[in-house]
């Protein structure tokens, strides 16, 4: 697993000497005179470790959804990066893996599992692949339906501003809203092709043959070596997909806006993909609440690039609290977007119905939640019966 990146976030401060602590004096031969031990030991590692070199310009002109809105109608913002974990799917009737009480993890104890990850652990897997399969019959791909949240997403891209979308889930909702294979990295894998886990063999299999075993209830076996078959998503213990290391040296150069959406950021090497973008890229987080955050002892240090809302400091970190599928239509509404986004909603969820024959049983496709209140950037999540209540959104695949 990628180590996370320690990249300065601090601007250039003057050189000075090594000079006694105790000294008054502020000569020019310098010393740590007339500036705190904190700030001596901060200017010592940066210089050390070539850290906070690049100085923080701000490019919002307000540290709110209205801000970043106006910042991508800008010639500024040209390449847009999201990464999405769990909660942008929650509206869609899956359930994130962390939410207390309602996140898969709290609802796995059918399974006699020694501790709810290990349905997600390679090791487990191989000597247990039952539970996994029980699980995937839930939540195969192809019974839910893309939410606001990934078609907001495939209007970044009709817009010609999605640079890349990098996502944990393994629902493929991203590949049915629209989004072709180009602009994704799914992080932690895909339901779409599977493998033989025989060493010699590796035999790949399709999503459909895949869909038949798990359906019949009959554990997958490799038809050439009787080896097990596991859909090509990432396990705890696994790789991720070296498309992720790839597009991730060159996509996160590029970027002039991050969103963060429907994620705990708490899976390793996903999570430090918010510490790679650029000093001066703005970053907004669209989730039910705050994470990301920069360390508190690497920010007295002015050594870490985890986000900051709140700090005197803050200069480009832009937090929307609540569901996100609300957040996607407030900021749409800023963008005017709403009404093109409720089309295009309306559309696809009909087309989905009219495909599996199921037209006129589910109804009318729901229309946008509310922006309401909710618009603030820091503001909380709508209370009950103000707004749909969703299933929370701040969790995430393997996360």
């Amino acid at each position: 697993m990628a180590e996370r990146d320690a990249a300065g976030a601090g601007g250039n401060e003057a050189e000075r000497g090594l000079d006694s602590p105790d000294s008054d004096s502020d000569s020019e031969n310098g010393g740590a005179s007339g500036e705190s031990e904190m700030d001596f030991l901060r200017n010592l590692l940066s210089r050390t470790l070539g850290l906070g070199s690049e100085k923080p310009e701000k490019v919002l002109d307000e540290l709110t959804l209205d801000g970043v809105s106006r910042f991508m109608q800008s010639e500024k913002c040209r390449n847009v990066v999201c990464i999405v974990g769990a909660g942008i799917s929650t509206s869609a009737g899956i359930p994130d893996f962390r939410s207390p009480g309602t996140g898969l993890y709290a609802n796995l104890q059918s399974y006699n599992l020694p501790y709810p990850e290990a349905i997600f652990e390679i090791n487990y897997f191989k000597q247990h692949p039952e539970p996994f399969f029980a699980l995937a019959r839930e939540l195969y791909p192809g019974q839910f339906k893309p939410t606001v949240c990934h078609y907001f997403i495939r209007l970044l891209k009709e817009k010609g501003l999605l640079l890349r979308c990098y996502t944990q889930n393994i629902d493929t909702l991203e590949r049915v809203a629209g989004l072709d294979q180009e602009d994704l990295v799914e992080a932690h894998g895909t339901f779409f092709t599977s493998h033989c886990l025989g060493s010699s063999c590796k035999k790949q299999y399709t999503l459909d043959w895949m869909k038949e075993k798990i359906f019949s209830t009959v554990t997958p076996k490799c038809d050439q070596c009787q080896s097990l078959v596991k859909p090509d998503i990432v396990f705890f213990g696994e790789s991720l997909p070296p498309r992720f290391f790839t597009l991730m040296q060159s996509d996160f150069q590029k970027v002039d806006l991050l969103i963060i959406m429907g994620t705990s950021l708490q899976v390793q090497p996903f999570a430090s993909l918010v510490s790679r973008v650029p000093t001066n890229t703005p970053r907004l987080l669209i989730n039910k609440e705050k994470t990301g955050q920069s360390d508190p002892f690497m920010s007295l240090m002015g050594l870490s690039t985890g986000m900051d809302f709140d700090s005197e400091k803050a200069y480009r970190d832009v937090a929307w609290l609540g569901e996100c599928d609300q957040g996607c239509t407030a900021l749409a509404e800023l963008l005017g977007w709403k009404n093109e986004l409720e089309a295009l909603v309306k559309k696809e969820h009909s087309a989905i119905d009219a495909k599996s024959g199921q037209a006129g049983e589910a109804g009318a496709s729901p229309s946008l939640p509310p922006a309401g209140a909710t618009a603030s950037p820091s503001s909380p999540p709508a209370k009950p019966g103000s707004s749909p209540e969703k299933e929370s959104d701040a969790g995430n695949k393997t996360e």
